[in-house]
Formats: structure tokens, C-alpha cells, sequence
């Protein structure tokens, strides 16, 4: 299910949440003039590795310098893997987002969005305290918005596509069915 509008409106312009989609566009579009090698880099620098956090002292300096460290947990959210990856990321933050800004109003919005960020990477530092693969993108500060919308909108009617092989049949949805899982949540290569 690809969502494309949902029926709730708002009633202020969601500058927050436009500006969170416009800096992850822009970070993503700085990541394809890297090369592989740069790519890798700056997903090492930027992103969450939960070995770095969990056991710092085990590392040289040199290393340690070349990630962003518990920094990594906010940097990380703003960096992507492909185009699935952010697109998704962004097409739910467009549509399920400006309704939760409206809602929190602008301050509280950017704390929740980054706090969601946040308390879903430390899940997954502290779940797999020594892996070295960084780790990156937007899908657990998505998913507090998503959860938030649930709770506050469940009765907002979402049009959404559904792919069924060759056709793309185009229905509204109550919130409360849409599948809230994000399939783009990604860990760097």
C-alpha cells in the first residue's frame, strides 16, 4: 500500500516538517555526487554504529575520530541508502507529518520527531551493542509521526494505491488499516 493523501486537514504550514523533508532531499542529493568509497565514508561518518557508542574505549582515537559518535544518533537521520529509502521515508513525513506538526505546534514537533529518532537507534544500539555496520535514515523519527497520527487521527479516511500485480487500483483507507511498517529501513553496506 503506497499512500498518496489523507482526509485530515491542517491549519497552519508545516515549516517544520517541510524543512525536514527539504534537508533530507538535500543530504540525499549530496550522497550521489560521492563516490562509492565516499559514500561508504560518509555513512560511517554520519551514521549510528552501535559498537562506537557501546564500547568507545576498544577503538583508537584516529577511529573514533572518523564517526560522529553519539552525535551519530541525530546526523544519522538525515542520511539514506537509495532512493526507495528516502522516498518512502519522505512520502510518509509529507503526508502523515504536517498533521502532527499541527497538532504539537512547531518547537514541539521538531523535539518529537528528533527524539523519536533518537530513542529508536538507541533500540537498536543497545539491541546489537557490538556490530560495526553504521546505520542510517529517517524510519524510527517517521515511525514516532506515523504512531502519533494513528493515535490522534484514526479515523482520517487515506487514499493510498495498492498494488495488485499489473493493476494499481486507487482506494480510501481508514488510518487505523494502513500498514505502518516501513519496508526502506536501512543498514549501510
Amino acid at each position: 500500500m503506497i499512500p498518496l493523501r489523507d482526509s485530515q486537514r491542517t491549519h497552519g504550514r508545516p515549516i517544520v516538517n517541510w524543512t525536514l523533508i527539504l534537508l533530507n532531499l538535500a543530504v540525499f542529493a549530496y550522497e550521489l555526487t560521492l563516490s562509492n568509497a565516499g559514500l561508504q565514508q560518509f555513512t560511517i561518518r554520519w551514521g549510528v554504529i552501535p559498537g562506537v557508542i557501546t564500547n568507545p574505549g576498544v577503538f583508537p582515537r584516529e577511529a573514533l575520530s572518523q564517526t560522529a559518535g553519539v552525535f551519530g544518533l541525530v546526523t544519522s537521520l538525515f542520511v539514506h541508502v537509495g532512493w526507495v529509502h528516502v522516498l518512502g521515508n519522505m512520502l510518509y513525513l509529507f503526508i502523515f507529518g504536517d498533521n502532527v506538526e499541527d497538532l504539537l505546534g512547531h518547537g514541539r514537533y521538531l523535539f518529537f520527531y528528533l527524539a523519536g529518532g533518537i530513542v529508536a537507534s538507541l533500540a537498536h544500539v543497545f539491541t546489537s551493542t557490538s556490530s560495526l555496520v553504521p546505520t542510517v535514515g529517517a524510519s524510527g523519527a517517521v515511525a514516532s509521526v506515523l504512531g502519533a497520527y494513528f493515535l490522534n487521527f484514526p479515523r482520517a479516511r487515506v487514499t493510498a494505491v495498492i498494488p495488485v500485480g499489473l493493476f494499481l487500483p486507487v482506494v480510501q483507507v481508514p488510518a487505523s488499516l494502513v500498514p505502518w511498517e516501513d519496508i526502506s529501513n536501512k543498514k549501510a553496506k
